[in-house]
């Protein structure tokens, strides 16, 4: 391969790792925000720290993803990327996780 082979493949293979990670990253946080809700009888403070538990996990995937994706990207390219996984991860998620309501 050449030079310039390696470099383009350097770069993809740092965008599907930025990606897979604020995927996985994505998928604490709705865990982490509305996780609890099936959990009512619980006391507030239980599911409070429970939260924030899932939510170090949520942080353990962000920040490498960030800090890997911003060799390539800006600092808003890599939070409409967040967004866009946000917007259509998190709807199927929570569809899936709280159909029984």
């Amino acid at each position: 391969m050449q030079l310039a082979q390696l470099t383009i493949s350097a770069r993809r293979l740092a965008h599907m790792k930025t990606i897979v990670l604020l995927t996985i990253s994505n998928m604490f946080m709705n865990l982490a925000w509305y996780g609890h809700l099936k959990f009512k009888n619980q006391p507030l403070w239980i599911v409070i720290l429970a939260s924030w538990g899932i939510a170090l996990f949520e942080y353990i995937f962000q920040v490498p993803a960030n800090r890997i994706g911003s060799n390539e990207w800006t600092v808003p390219q890599l939070k409409s990327s967040r967004n866009a996984l946000l917007w259509s991860c998190s709807p199927w998620w929570l569809l899936r996780s709280f159909a029984h309501r």
